[in-house]
């Protein structure tokens, strides 16, 4: 989490008071950069990236995902986006809120076009059954307990067919309905899905969002195999806590934060 002493100062931080430009209406394409999350957060340090720019990338030299992870796309093929956001009305502790809106956001977009089988897996990607389609990373800028500023890294496959080797479970969605999808419009009306759902969260609080976020979770009350350290053992999926735990029953009940277990699954 980055922090800045000089951000409460910073030219975006409410310029719009309660009369914020919707997410997406400033929409801004870039031929290729290394990360839109990086690019994103470059321009709000410059102080030159208002609440809801949307920065959008054909091409994406080095993707960050989850836990180090890097992001493979194809250029031209998928969406590669960034969100600016400025969650004023949440406290860092409440990141997970903001994650699971985002979720439930993806999904409620691709169930647009795709009735069936999605789900969300803990603690954010989108999956087509068994398969990876996309996936969500949040950086944030923090002072004490403002949150000043969120940068929402969103990847969803769209166009491209052929992944790296080592990547084992992913899919697009021209592997499923076997159309290619025009991926700037798609990027567009995706910001339009997160700023419904980003106004619900803010005008309504985070029950009802966690609720939609567990009702559509990946492998609820199914067994499934995780991995702690070096142990691998089964659990069954019961939900995510709001600080977003995942929690899970065998002998006993259990929770776990972000990153202390891993899915004994493709990734």
């Amino acid at each position: 989490m980055l922090k800045n002493s000089n951000l409460l100062s910073h030219p975006a931080i409410n310029l719009f008071g309660n009369d914020k430009p919707s997410i997406g209406s400033n929409f801004i394409e870039l031929q290729s950069v290394d990360s839109t999350n990086n690019y994103a957060m470059a321009k709000v340090h410059a102080g030159l990236a208002l609440h809801g720019t949307a920065y959008f990338a054909h091409d994406q030299l080095a993707g960050k995902g989850q836990r180090g992870k890097t992001w493979n796309t194809a250029p031209g093929e998928n969406i590669i986006m960034s969100i600016v956001l400025e969650p004023h009305f949440l406290q860092p502790m409440q990141q997970f809120v903001l994650s699971a809106a985002i979720a439930v956001s993806c999904y409620d977009f691709i169930v647009n076009y795709f009735f069936d089988e999605w789900s969300i897996k803990w603690p954010n990607d989108l999956y087509w059954r068994d398969r990876k389609a996309g996936g969500i990373l949040i950086e944030s800028i923090c002072k004490g307990n403002d949150w000043l500023f969120a940068i929402v890294g969103i990847g969803i496959n769209i166009n491209q067919v052929q992944f790296p080797e080592h990547i084992k479970n992913a899919v697009s969605l021209k592997q499923i309905c076997g159309n290619t999808m025009m991926v700037v419009d798609l990027a567009k009306e995706l910001c339009s899905f997160i700023d419904k759902r980003y106004s619900q969260l803010e005008q309504k609080g985070a029950h009802q969002l966690l609720s939609e976020y567990n009702r559509l979770l990946f492998k609820r009350n199914q067994s499934v195999r995780l991995k702690k350290e070096n142990i691998i053992f089964e659990t069954t999926v019961k939900g995510v806590s709001q600080q977003g735990q995942l929690l899970t029953f065998d002998t006993i009940e259990r929770s776990f934060d972000f990153g202390e277990v891993e899915w004994m699954m493709g990734e």
